[in-house]
């Protein structure tokens, strides 16, 4: 066994310590570029400035809260790719810097004298964008002394006193309109291989106690007639059979004998719709549920009580289809989706499905015929497509499914099915002196 001496050890731990605050104070210089680039592409006058660049397609947006500027979304989105990441999280970093810059200018100058966290700072302006001027001033006189050690449960209660003090209408409203913050998500795009998948909501108490009650009904059920899964496991069958309407639950609990008898509800046979793909392998691709490879038997059980099943005729994405007009025929749109499955413009996720069919060479309506055609054909979103068509970006396609774009400032990437490669040649640095 090898012994290390104590100042070997402090060496290193010193070393960390060094980088990370090395680390933190790229971050806080990147915040302070992201602050330039919005000020140089402020739109102070949004109602003017929309009509003057609509030729262009380009919008003023407003990120941040009340009193902050707009900003060119074009000039968002281009920084943004330039970091590598995508249209929200670029939309979310503009935001956050606006809002410390603007609205909350105390907390700002804690994180751009390096006395405050930049992620910090950026989780505090990320709370306070739907507060009245006066509001996010007050959280932020009330923050910024105090800001690296607040937890989050007080920032929020201090939030919640703002809007009572200083938004009392807006307090009235939150409470008016609590039933329309009630949401559940099913995250189909971020499923496990065994073909699972999460579930995150917000429910009424009373419905969520009821909820609660079937879940435990249900899973007693499965375990009286045998079951020996976990009881969380349970749990989530019961949630399935429910959706099914296979749970059946007493539902004269508690009535006078001569009340009439419900019933329980009657639901619709089961219905499963999967873009599945089958592999010579055995296994299935399930397009809608994020790309997930699941096995054909478990595509045999989604189905096996589904009220119907469609089979579509198999495509070939590499046969080059020709529409005689502008728009692209019901077979070559499919045909863009299953080729290219997300939108083709640098680190962007959404499904191409849902987006435009983009002629990549512009369509000429005086051009000869044939130029609706499988190779000149891609799936943008509609934001992308914007950017694409009424800005400087330009992209060509390289590969059944790859496509080069450069940036309106010369920055090159490689988009694929397997992501994002950035291609900008890389600055050369002169050798050091000796």
């Amino acid at each position: 066994m090898t012994t290390t001496s104590i100042l070997e050890t402090g060496a290193v731990l010193a070393a960390a310590r060094r980088e990370q605050a090395e680390v933190e104070a790229a971050r806080t210089r990147l915040l302070e570029r992201v602050a330039q680039w919005a000020e140089m592409h402020r739109i102070d006058d949004p109602e003017t400035a929309d009509r003057a660049i609509a030729t262009y397609g380009d919008t003023p947006v407003s990120l941040a809260g009340e009193g902050a500027p707009h900003v060119a979304h074009f000039a968002v989105i281009e920084f943004g790719t330039t970091l590598k990441i995508n249209r929200r999280a670029a939309e979310h970093l503009f935001a956050e810097v606006l809002e410390l810059v603007h609205r909350l200018p105390l907390t700002w100058t804690r994180v751009t004298s390096g006395s405050l966290n930049s992620g910090r700072g950026r989780q505090i302006a990320a709370a306070t964008t739907s507060l009245s001027p006066e509001a996010a001033a007050f959280v932020d006189a009330q923050v910024a002394p105090v800001a690296e050690r607040i937890s989050t449960r007080d920032l929020q209660r201090l939030i919640d006193a703002a809007i009572a003090r200083f938004m009392p209408v807006h307090a009235e409203e939150i409470a008016a309109a609590a039933e329309e913050t009630q949401g559940v998500q099913i995250l189909f795009d971020q499923p496990s291989y065994t073909g699972t998948c999460r579930i995150f909501g917000d429910l009424d108490m009373a419905d969520a106690m009821d909820l609660e009650q079937a879940l435990q009904a249900g899973a007693e059920q499965q375990k009286a007639l045998g079951s020996e899964l976990s009881l969380d496991a349970r749990r989530a069958k019961a949630l399935g059979n429910l959706a099914r309407g296979e749970l059946v639950l007493d539902y004269n609990s508690g009535l006078p004998a001569e009340a009439p008898v419900a019933t329980p509800p009657v639901t619709s046979p089961r219905q499963v719709v999967l873009y599945a793909h089958l592999n010579a392998d055995g296994t299935a691709e399930i397009e809608n549920n994020g790309r997930h490879l699941a096995t054909v038997e478990q595509v045999r059980e989604w189905t096996r009580t589904a009220g119907s099943v469609v089979v579509r005729p198999v495509l070939d994405l590499a046969e080059e289809i020709t529409s005689p007009g502008y728009r692209p025929t019901a077979r070559q749109a499919e045909q863009v989706v299953l080729r290219d499955r997300w939108c083709p413009f640098p680190f962007c996720t959404n499904s191409a499905r849902h987006g435009d069919k983009d002629h990549i060479e512009p369509y000429d309506p005086n051009g000869p015929p044939g130029q609706t055609t499988s190779s000149n054909l891609a799936g943008p979103c509609r934001t992308h497509h914007r950017v694409k068509t009424f800005s400087a970006w330009t992209y060509t396609r390289v590969g059944a499914d790859s496509y080069l774009w450069r940036s309106p400032h010369g920055y090159v990437y490689l988009k694929d099915r397997t992501g994002t490669r950035d291609l900008t040649p890389k600055t050369v640095e002169p050798p050091r002196s000796r």
